[in-house]
């Protein structure tokens, strides 16, 4: 996760959003494209046997973020969010577009992948007062790029939540905890501070069908796919002693993919991470 280049994943995720209607043109590749229909035999042939399919997880954890961090900002309690490991995620994007000047979106990612980002919604004539894309390398500890620095960037009066997606899964389990411990700590500042993430299971990945997708899955990242968490009750008492006041996992619910349907059992394979700091 060190490295600095965009990955295939972000590329397909972006296609398979604005594809669902969920984004932008501008904010998808052609590389996106071009992987998203390379692997349509695959997605076709899991959805034949009733085999979790990369599309049907992707807009379940996608729509259950957006949908709860809708009902924070709704409620007045979030005014400031902060996406780490943004990618080409539309949500900064739509979130403006839905709440204008309510609301303040930080996007934030490696240097390369910013640049891209910056450079995509200014094509597509997306920015706007209030949405910025900053420069982080969440484990770096010092720097102009480092966490503390992009946090120190944001208003403490306001309430933030703080959004990763698609990111927990590939790290080592200490490194998982650092972070979330700096979350936390961060969160703290904040009246409120929220968190909300996807995170996989190893209660909700089991079985031969489940298995040969995670291992097709770690062959298209490039890299290891980690289940650090038996369920849901362990990964929620992980989050508590990495210094949050409360944590609660939720199930994401199925929805309509490309091909308009939504019995997906993708959807089953993930949970929705929703944790807060004393307000």
């Amino acid at each position: 996760m060190a490295s600095d280049r965009i990955s295939p994943t972000a590329h397909y995720t972006a296609h398979v959003w604005y594809r669902n209607g969920l984004s932008h043109r501008a904010l998808a590749t052609a590389q996106g494209r071009l992987l998203f229909h390379a692997l349509r035999p695959m997605y076709l042939a899991s959805r034949h046997i009733g085999a979790p399919t990369l599309e049907g997880f992707l807009l379940a954890r996608h729509h259950e973020i957006n949908r709860r961090l809708a009902e924070h900002v709704v409620s007045g309690q979030i005014q400031q969010v902060l996406e780490v490991a943004a990618g080409l995620s539309p949500r900064g994007w739509s979130f403006k577009k839905q709440f204008g000047d309510r609301l303040r979106y930080v996007e934030a990612d490696l240097p390369e992948m910013a640049a891209r980002k910056r450079a995509l919604l200014e094509r597509g004539n997306l920015s706007s007062k209030g949405h910025e894309v900053l420069d982080l390398d969440i484990l770096s500890t010092s720097g102009s790029s480092s966490f503390g620095e992009v946090v120190a960037q944001l208003d403490q009066g306001k309430g933030l939540a703080i959004v990763t997606e698609g990111l927990l899964n590939y790290f080592a389990r200490d490194q998982v905890q650092t972070m979330w411990s700096g979350f936390a700590h961060a969160l703290q500042a904040f009246p409120p501070g929220i968190y909300l993430s996807d995170l996989h299971l190893r209660a909700q990945n089991l079985g031969l069908s489940v298995d040969l997708f995670r291992k097709l899955l770690a062959r298209f990242v490039r890299g290891g796919i980690h289940l650090h968490y038996a369920n849901e009750a362990d990964a929620e008492r992980a989050l508590l002693e990495a210094g949050f006041d409360d944590a609660k996992l939720h199930i994401a619910e199925a929805q309509a993919g490309s091909l308009g349907t939504i019995d997906d059992r993708g959807a089953g394979l993930v949970r929705i991470i929703e944790a807060r700091t004393p307000r």
